[in-house]
């Protein structure tokens, strides 16, 4: 026995010396990667500034014509391109251009079978993303279903995380979930559980402690700790595959992608992939850095995902009225839409969203007529469509419209007919690949009928503001709605608003719907809960938040109301950014960030704590100059003065609790440069 056990011991020796291991760092050296197949386990893991933040975590995929999640040994691995890559961008996005020192390269396993699969991997110095590319076997199979994957992301031990729990599916109102649109818990250890038992979804940001000596090494006798933070997501997905979310952490594996649940869309389609061969799958994404700068400024799907179709014309940006937020269903009716066109005008604004009913509250022939009217203020309606459909109960009209190709075909022919220039598209089933295939099919039918999409209660975008051209932004996550239905939300909402600059709107446009200025969240502005942030607050929203095409959910009683700075504030704020910068901040706490318009720059902060917070910012392009300041005072009423500068180009600032700043240059008014994509737009990438 006890011969048999050193046989044994031997054995898995002699496997384990077999093994494996390549190790590819990053341009600047900070950031290595690393790949092997111990044990016939594909296994990647990540170190920045030689400490690990990434454990080993597995590879590959399991399908119904091979197994690929164990067995496995590595072959030979190429490299694609390694240089200073430059990417043009259309300006609907947080950066006009972007350059990266990008290393592509592709490593090849085998399975028991002899059936190849090959991970290709994109190193930058700050993030590392992966795909499988998975070729026909033989003459056949020449389809596939994909059944699970094995990618999993394993976190150190200590590390804490940000995340957004998954829920089941057909539940919530009307059985419209899951949506996006759950509680996220900040600053929680791994172990904990997610509420539903479900995992969690994209995007997730982790915390991980590292500790370094004095010199720079590990943990030494004068040690000093700090947080390499991580993002994780993924981009590319579109109608030829699912949306996954990550599971449940789990001590050996940590976090696994997670596939649709099989009750989705009510239960209709599988929950796996179904792919053609040769494919290529999305790519997995993980933004790294020792602050989170990296986390809000990198574009990770830049040089990943490239667009899928030309625009059929100019689509541009802007800003737009919407009653139904304080005003809710009530207002859907023509007189009090014309209201909120003549906002729009009066605001410079360029368009009006007509929320759910109008079909049947407003009707067809009048909304023709409201069109009409909107184009003679120079204003561009965009209206709301619900999904369905199957996928869930949601009653609000108008619904089948948008759920099949002819009935697309013959509703958008009508609304190009009558000037309308954008949709909102609510109510979506899950993300099993019948829903992926119907949000691919709406964007591209609406660009032939030269309509903008946002989605709503959806899936998060995964690249598509590169990969659709005409697409504008998802919400995905729990929005302004719930600061008008909730006290406890309009309680949290400084909470809220600090977390996605780090989290959801850093992996791609949020619709979060409004730059709410009503001081009480009702019609006439004095009965219901009170909004708890300050004007100043609800101003910088409107550029901490990225979207193209932003909500300023102004209320026409506001024009009288408001002082005539905060008015003029917002006619001219921009909605695209050619350069954006993370200036200081912690998720959930306060965020501050520079972004640039043209020639202009704004730096615009939020504060979630409960006391005042004051701050020393550097904008290197304003050394020595007076520029505005929007500021609360002590008693948090909203002040315009002016800040000199320092000759090194610092300044000092305060956030009262719930409230912001604002600092710019006088503003120019918002110029014909705001437009987002044309039909003669190229992207440059590899």
């Amino acid at each position: 026995m006890k011969r048999l056990f050193v046989i044994a011991a031997a054995l898995l020796t002699s496997i384990s010396l077999m093994a494996e291991t390549r190790t590819w760092p990053s341009s600047n050296g900070r950031l290595a990667l690393t790949v092997s197949d111990d044990g016939g386990i594909a296994t990647y893991s990540v170190e920045y500034d030689g400490v690990q933040v990434m454990a080993p975590s597995r590879l590959g995929f399991e399908a119904d014509f091979g197994d690929f999640t164990k067995d496995l040994k590595m072959g030979d691995s190429k490299v694609e391109f390694r240089d200073v890559t430059f990417y043009a961008v259309p300006p609907y996005l947080k950066k006009s251009e972007v350059k990266k020192n990008a290393e592509r390269f592709t490593v090849t396993f085998t399975n028991a079978r002899k059936q190849l699969m090959k991970v290709v991997f994109q190193i930058t110095n700050n993030s590392v993303a992966y795909c499988y590319e998975i070729p026909r076997p033989g003459e056949n199979p020449k389809c596939a279903v994909i059944r699970r994957e094995v990618s999993s992301f394993n976190f150190p031990e200590g590390t804490s995380t940000f995340l957004c729990p998954q829920i089941g599916p057909m539940t919530g109102w009307e059985r419209t979930k899951p949506s996006y649109e759950e509680d996220y818990k900040a600053d929680a250890p791994m172990t904990d559980r997610s509420r539903f038992g479900q995992g969690y979804t994209f995007p997730c940001l982790f915390r991980v402690p590292v500790t370094f000596d004095s010199k720079g090494g590990k943990k030494g006798k004068s040690a000093d700790t700090f947080n390499a933070w991580v993002l994780v997501s993924e981009v590319g997905v579109d109608g030829s595959y699912v949306g996954s979310h990550l599971s449940d952490y789990q001590p050996e594996t940590g976090y696994t992608i997670a596939f649709p649940q099989a009750g989705e869309n009510n239960g209709n389609g599988t929950p796996f992939a179904g792919i053609p061969l040769p494919y290529t799958t999305p790519w997995r994404t993980i933004v790294i850095g020792a602050s989170l700068k990296p986390i809000v400024e990198d574009m990770t799907g830049i040089g990943l995902v490239s667009p899928k179709y030309k625009p059929s014309q100019e689509y541009k940006p802007g800003r737009y009225t919407w009653s139904w937020l304080v005003w809710q269903d009530e207002s859907i009716n023509y007189d009090d839409q014309v209201q909120f066109i003549d906002l729009a005008a009066a605001m410079n604004f360029e368009y009006c969203l007509v929320d759910n009913w109008w079909d049947q509250r407003i009707g067809r022939d009048r909304i023709e007529e409201l069109s009409k009217y909107a184009q003679s203020k120079g204003v561009s309606l965009m209206l709301w469509y619900n999904s369905n459909g199957y996928e869930n109960d949601a009653p609000q009209t108008p619904r089948d419209c948008l759920s099949t190709a002819i009935a697309r075909d013959k509703e958008m022919a009508w609304l190009q007919k009558i000037g309308v220039k954008g949709i909102k598209v609510d109510f979506f089933g899950g993300d099993k690949q019948p829903t992926m295939q119907l949000y691919e099919n709406i964007l591209y039918d609406a660009n032939r009928y030269g309509l903008q999409v946002i989605f709503h209660g959806c899936t998060m975008p995964r690249g598509w503001e590169l990969m659709y051209p005409n697409y504008v932004a998802s919400e995905a996550v729990l929005a302004s709605e719930n600061v008008f239905f909730s006290e406890g939300h309009a309680k949290g909402e400084a909470f809220e608003l600090c977390l996605h600059p780090f989290i959801r709107n850093a992996a791609g446009p949020m619709d979060w719907g409004g730059t709410i200025m009503n001081k009480y969240l009702s019609r006439d502005n004095k009965s219901r809960h009170r909004r708890y942030t300050t004007d100043i607050f609800e101003m910088a929203v409107a550029i901490v938040t990225q979207t193209p095409v932003q909500c300023i959910a102004i209320q026409p009683n506001n024009l009288k109301e408001l002082p005539q700075f905060e008015l003029d504030f917002l006619k001219k704020v921009p909605t695209t950014w050619d350069n954006t910068r993370f200036l200081d901040g912690y998720p959930g706490k306060y965020v501050v960030l520079a972004r640039r318009h043209g020639d202009n720059w704004y730096v615009a902060g939020l504060n979630a704590e409960s006391e005042a917070k004051t701050l020393t910012i550097e904008m290197p392009e304003w050394k020595g100059q007076t520029i505005d300041y929007y500021v609360d005072d002590a008693k948090k009423e909203s002040q315009l003065r002016q800040l000199k500068v320092d000759k090194k180009g610092k300044a000092t600032i305060t956030m009262q609790p719930n409230g912001g700043v604002i600092l710019t240059k006088t503003a120019p008014e918002i110029s014909e440069r705001a437009t987002l994509v044309t039909p003669n737009m190229k992207l440059k990438t590899r």
